[in-house]
């Protein structure tokens, strides 16, 4: 895979916005269409560099395709546990990649569940995704980007699925620019990160019901709750209708972008006051068809 760093920062047109000053960074841009290479290749090559050949991880889709990636790029072999309503794209992309594929639980935390206790089984090493340190160091690198192609962001909106991006993320730029606002954005029928961020702790919640597979976490990382309180000054909801008309509005500027990658776009009503300019992180562009079409073409049919 090519990877051509910094990725881009492009502007959006203001017309879209409401004339704001809105950016974007671009993490689709590669083959694995999403920004999770960045964790996942310095997580793999510290287990690689202690003897390690085979790595056990859960995923939506995007997690798991960047860790058969980094596996197959240092000749180890990925199992990749993914709940049985997993994107059939991604599904698809873990496989591309050399992944084996094991569809097990009704949503992502039960999948994760089955796929710890394997690899304590078969003694193998765990990749839980936003819990091994190496990941926020990647991520880290998209906030130094940033921060080097814009001279004065104003406030830098990422989408928050188990919280790991936005607190890598916020750690660089709280370093680099400590003047800007780091905001996460969560789905509101996924909750748990935002409730964990507001109560300072890992609480409990009953449900990851939304539609962006990237933000459908139920059970929050301590860990990354922490790290998230260091760096992060907002916390917002989105619904799954303000989701599905981000990624309508993408579409209309010719850009093919899954749900959860339109959260900052979503978000964007609630941050009228937020310092410009905007930049808001595109997570990823891996999203089924079916799904893709329904929120382009009626975003209105899903909920409020």
């Amino acid at each position: 895979m090519s990877l051509d760093l910094p990725t881009p920062l492009m502007a959006v047109p203001e017309d879209i916005v409401a004339g704001r000053r809105v950016l974007l960074k671009h993490e689709e841009r590669n083959e694995l269409g999403a920004f999770k290479w960045r964790g996942a290749l310095p997580a793999l090559q510290r287990w690689r560099e202690q003897g390690a050949s085979v790595v056990v991880t859960a995923s939506t889709g995007n997690h798991g395709a960047a860790t058969a990636w980094a596996a197959r790029r240092l000749g180890m072999q990925a199992i990749v546990y993914a709940p049985g309503g997993a994107s059939h794209e991604k599904i698809g992309l873990i496989e591309h990649m050399g992944g084996r594929i094991r569809l097990v639980g009704a949503d992502f935390d039960e999948a994760k569940a089955e796929a710890g206790a394997y690899a304590e089984r078969a003694k193998l090493p765990f990749f839980e995704d936003g819990a091994v340190p190496a990941q926020y160091e990647g991520y880290a690198a998209i906030g130094e980007e940033i921060c080097s192609q814009c001279e004065r962001p104003g406030t830098v909106v990422v989408p928050v699925g188990n919280g790991a991006l936005v607190a890598g993320v916020g750690s660089a730029v709280k370093r680099v620019a400590p003047g800007t606002r780091v905001v996460g954005v969560a789905a509101r029928e996924a909750p748990v990160m935002e409730m964990s961020w507001r109560a300072g702790r890992a609480v409990p919640c009953d449900r990851a019901a939304t539609f962006a597979d990237g933000l459908a976490v139920r059970v929050a990382i301590p860990a990354a709750v922490a790290k998230m309180r260091e760096s992060v000054d907002a916390m917002l909801l989105v619904s799954e209708r303000a989701l599905a008309r981000g990624v309508a509005t993408f579409a209309g500027i010719g850009l093919r972008v899954e749900a959860a990658a339109a959260a900052g776009l979503a978000a964007l009503p609630q941050l009228k006051e937020a310092p410009e300019p905007l930049v808001l992180v595109v997570t990823g562009g891996n999203i089924d068809e079916d799904v893709w079409v329904r929120a382009v073409d009626n975003p209105t049919s899903f909920p409020e």
